[in-house]
């Protein structure tokens, strides 16, 4: 499971820099419930911008986020991934 993880996170990348999700340090950690059959996904919150590049930059994230949910959802099709945003 841990190198499928992995391969997702190296997979998923960021349009403007053309960095993979684990280069940009976007996912804090993944954790496993067998018993809920459901991995959360733990993800950075992007924490200080300014005036309109804050816009940019969710959207940005928006769009690199959901790609990363339908990757883990496209590796792991039996289990429910919960993306989780930390501070």
């Amino acid at each position: 499971m841990i190198s499928k993880i992995d391969f997702v996170l190296d997979r998923v990348k960021e349009s403007e820099s053309g960095l993979s999700i684990a280069q940009l340090g976007l996912v804090k950690r993944v954790r496993y419930s067998e018993k809920m059959n459901k991995l959360l996904i733990f993800t950075k919150a992007v924490s200080q911008t300014h005036g309109c590049c804050t816009m940019l930059v969710l959207t940005q994230q928006s769009q690199v986020l959901n790609q990363l949910e339908e990757e883990f959802k496209k590796e792991f099709p039996k289990h429910f991934i919960q993306l989780v945003n930390v501070l």
